[in-house]
């Protein structure tokens, strides 16, 4: 009975949870105006960025808003529009957390993805 109850502390020590949430409030505001109602544009790639805030004890990392900015500049990075008649569409954030005995060690994920399109003379 020992041997069990000293296998489950164990199990319980090591045992972690991953949570993904969809940023579904409009928190991605791009002011470009596009119309995309003519078939004058091809996607040419899907893009992604990440930021990631680790904590120890409650102790650490950045706030929600300054993970989704350092995402959005990663993806931009990525996305090779400058100087070329392309644009970013379908932008979308997700946050994933990760806790291993969550007020011990913590870590929050931010991925902001899209695709980018080229418009074309057709």
């Amino acid at each position: 009975m020992k041997k069990i109850i000293i296998l489950l502390i164990v199990a319980l020590v090591f045992v972690s949870c991953g949570v993904n949430e969809h940023l579904s409030y409009n928190e991605n505001q791009q002011q470009t105006s596009v119309q995309l109602s003519k078939a004058n544009f091809i996607v040419v790639a899907k893009v992604k960025g990440e930021a990631t805030a680790t904590y120890w004890f409650g102790i650490g990392g950045i706030r929600n808003k300054a993970l989704v900015e350092m995402a959005k500049a990663d993806m931009l990075s990525k996305a090779n529009i400058l100087g070329k008649s392309r644009a970013i569409i379908n932008v979308t954030s997700e946050i994933h957390h990760l806790g291993v005995l969550s007020p011990v060690y913590y870590r929050k994920t931010v991925i902001v993805s899209g695709h980018v399109i080229e418009f074309t003379d057709k």
